[in-house]
């Protein structure tokens, strides 16, 4: 299977092309090339661009992980985050016509009663997750087989990103950096490879609909913070528990949320992994 994944130069993209690899030709693209990577430039903004890439390769499968995920960028720019978010996955719509996945957030609920369910009622609190849900709308009316798979706090260990919690945590506390967590977040925060093995045993059993899988822990990002330091070995006394209020971020986060995977776990036959067992096997790597 040729499979295209925009976006690819994230953490979720770069574990993906590794685990996808192993069984199908991947087409990686990016609004950026990384070096020492090799890839395909795409902006999905740019229909013409979008359009030819798709006729050239023809791809049997499209994941979508192209998005602005930077949830007070989005706050600050909500028309970039709807021309990106909303208006370039309608261009990957309008171009391909096979199957979509699409990989979507908690955010799309309000932190009022998590952890959540596939069923339960969506009421997203920030820009970041109103076009995150709006994206689920146009993947469902687009084709019945497509996928959307919610997760959240993606995690892993790479130097060469920015967006991971891990990687935060641990170079601010080599540095003997402050940092202030909040303490009033709940998520279960999920490996990458975790939620890749996930999408290819979706892609294996051709799975549609909407999914949600996050690891098996949930936890407190300051907690989060505090394992991360003892499995490190480094020093926890740098890590100060803050109140989402206290740390007055622009966009309002979800407090108690986080998302069940049961569903998902029958469909696959698959266990969801710990914290302790992810950190433990990222050390490793």
């Amino acid at each position: 299977m040729t499979i295209l994944i925009t976006g690819a130069f994230g953490q979720l993209g770069k574990s993906l092309i590794k685990i996808l690899g192993k069984k199908h030709k991947i087409i990686p693209t990016g609004h950026y090339i990384p070096k020492n990577y090799n890839g395909i430039r795409l902006n999905i903004q740019n229909k013409i661009q979008l359009k030819e890439i798709v006729r050239t390769i023809q791809p049997d499968l499209i994941i979508n992980l192209a998005a602005i995920t930077d949830v007070d960028k989005c706050e600050e720019n909500p028309q970039l985050a709807k021309e990106v978010n909303i208006a370039g996955l309608q261009n990957i719509c309008n171009t391909f016509g096979g199957k979509i996945i699409q990989l979507s957030t908690d955010y799309v609920f309000d932190g009022k009663n998590g952890p959540y369910i596939e069923e339960d009622k969506v009421s997203p609190l920030s820009i970041y997750g109103k076009t995150k849900l709006e994206a689920e709308k146009i993947i469902i009316n687009h084709n019945p087989d497509n996928l959307i798979l919610r997760g959240n706090v993606l995690y892993d260990y790479n130097k060469y990103t920015k967006a991971s919690f891990l990687n935060w945590v641990i170079n601010s506390l080599n540095q003997k950096i402050s940092i202030n967590v909040v303490n009033d977040q709940i998520n279960n925060p999920t490996w990458t490879k975790s939620m890749s093995n996930v999408i290819s045993s979706c892609i294996e059993k051709g799975i549609s609909g909407i999914y949600h899988w996050g690891d098996a822990t949930f936890i407190s990002r300051y907690k989060f913070a505090k394992m991360i330091a003892e499995k490190y070995r480094l020093d926890d006394s740098y890590i100060n528990p803050i109140s989402t209020k206290e740390l007055g971020q622009l966009a309002t986060r979800p407090l108690n949320s986080g998302l069940i995977a049961d569903k998902l776990i029958k469909v696959l036959d698959v266990a969801q992994p710990s914290i302790d067992e992810c950190l433990n096997k990222i050390i490793l790597k």
